[in-house]
């Protein structure tokens, strides 16, 4: 998800230090006292985060109760767009706060997502599309995209203007693992009936027999199947379908759980100690670029069941380093300021600097911090807990807690002001993936909601 001012890809269209979750209680309702305000009290870096995915998740009231999450701040470029991946971090970090109102707004995302597999406008198996729009704007072409989530016929409002349309597996294994969350939280049955009608999809449409085996990548807009296999899909799949066959006691998931963490397996590198990013064809491993979630992803996954893959955490840790400051090329960080964290894969460390991310795009900093990323190493590094690791996953904890204080101020959701210091960018200066799009210093709501999960230790990829 790019913040790009005008048509976007997305990845997967193409393809204050020592917090606990103690202090998420103080999240309250969400709301953050604006600062100088008679009342105003300092509130914790996570309360400040929630509150970012509360206005964002309100932000457009007049168009009904069902509603998901925008993903981006207005000057993103990308208006009312909700992305599936987004919303299913932003239920999964709301119910990392364990407050009354963080299940609230966990459980009306689910049925949001619920919502969309019963009513799109053309498909009733079971998918979710890569994004939605969830409130009116004009598109620069001049045409209006007047609705909200819930069109007037009662169909969901597809992202047809930007192309959002495919169905990716890394998506909707997110959105069932959210799903599957809700359903051991509430006991509410729906919420597993959904996330096994999405497991079933990807049997479906990604099951694959191709010599690296696994899952593939889903499908585009035209209904046509991707050739791509991702390591970063297959890990979520380890996650998704341990967790349907715990809450459904059906061992067909087991079946489908091994064969995805097979493929994942296939990925490693033991010579260096990290994950390859997966297969064009099926056969060949794809060795580069080397991206920086599949290594995170995977330990989270894997857990202390496998300490064979833990390298992986030291590899993105070591070789996915930057630091970002204003007297970098291209950086747009404010002078005297400095942000540490990791990058998005390796080829964003070596990305040309002379020319633009993109057309009509801006130059990359090879050392712009991929916020969202940053927050996953350090939730992955306190999972892991070995020597340092705590250490090490305060420091980025702090480059986030920053980040949140200073970058991204004045922008809006819906044209509405956000809570002061709330929101996490998902970089802080414009960074080249090197899959074919770039992340700006615009707040976001996969940033933010890792940031959560990171300060209250909560892992979403443990089954």
């Amino acid at each position: 998800m790019t913040g790009r001012q005008g048509p976007a890809l997305s990845r997967r269209s193409l393809i204050g230090a020592g917090l606990g979750a103690a202090t998420l209680a103080a999240a309250g309702s969400g709301q953050a006292l604006a600062a100088g305000s008679p009342d105003a009290r300092p509130a914790s870096a996570p309360a400040r985060a929630h509150a970012f995915l509360a206005a964002a998740m309100d932000a457009y009231p007049d168009h009904g109760s069902l509603r998901l999450t925008q993903s981006y701040t207005d000057q993103a470029g990308l208006f009312s767009t909700a992305f599936t991946y987004d919303n299913a971090l932003a239920v999964l970090a709301h119910l990392a706060t364990r407050t009354s109102d963080g299940l609230a707004r966990a459980t009306a995302l689910g049925d949001a997502l619920l919502y969309a597999q019963l009513h799109d406008p053309a498909h009733d198996d079971g998918r979710l599309r890569q994004a939605y729009n969830v409130g009116p704007y004009t598109f620069y072409d001049g045409s209006p995209q007047p609705d909200g989530f819930v069109r007037p016929d009662g169909t969901v409002n597809v992202g047809t203007q930007f192309g959002f349309t495919g169905t990716a597996v890394g998506d909707m294994a997110w959105a069932g693992i959210a799903l599957g969350a809700l359903a051991r939280r509430t006991g509410a049955r729906r919420f597993l009936t959904g996330a096994v009608r999405i497991g079933e999809w990807i049997e479906r449409n990604g099951r694959t027999d191709e010599p690296l085996g696994g899952y593939k990548f889903g499908v585009d807009g035209a209904n046509q199947k991707l050739p791509f296999t991702s390591t970063e899909h297959n890990t979520d799949l380890i996650c998704l379908f341990g967790r349907l066959a715990r809450l459904t006691g059906d061992r067909v998931w087991r079946e489908r759980r091994a064969r995805a963490e097979a493929f994942v397996r296939r990925m490693w590198e033991p010579d260096g100690g990290f994950f390859y990013t997966g297969t064009n064809d099926g056969v060949t491993v794809n060795k580069s670029p080397v991206p920086e979630d599949t290594q995170t992803w995977t330990h989270l996954a894997f857990s202390s069941r496998t300490r064979r893959y833990a390298r992986s955490l030291d590899w993105a840790a070591a070789e996915l380093a930057v630091v970002d400051h204003a007297q970098r090329p291209n950086s747009t960080v404010p002078a005297g300021q400095s942000y540490e964290g990791v990058t998005f894969s390796s080829a964003s460390l070596v990305a040309n600097e002379d020319a633009p991310i993109a057309a009509g795009q801006p130059k990359p900093d090879r050392n712009g911090v991929w916020f969202e990323g940053t927050a996953h190493l350090a939730l992955a590094l306190r999972d892991r807990g070995a020597r340092g690791d705590e250490t090490r996953a305060r420091r980025l904890l702090v480059s986030l807690e920053r980040a949140q204080e200073l970058l991204g101020g004045g922008q809006t959701v819906g044209g509405r002001a956000l809570p002061e210091r709330a929101g996490v960018v998902s970089a802080s200066s414009p960074l080249d993936t090197g899959f074919g799009f770039g992340y700006y210093p615009y707040r976001h709501t996969g940033a933010t909601a890792w940031h959560v999960m990171a300060a209250a230790r909560y892992n979403p990829l443990r089954a």
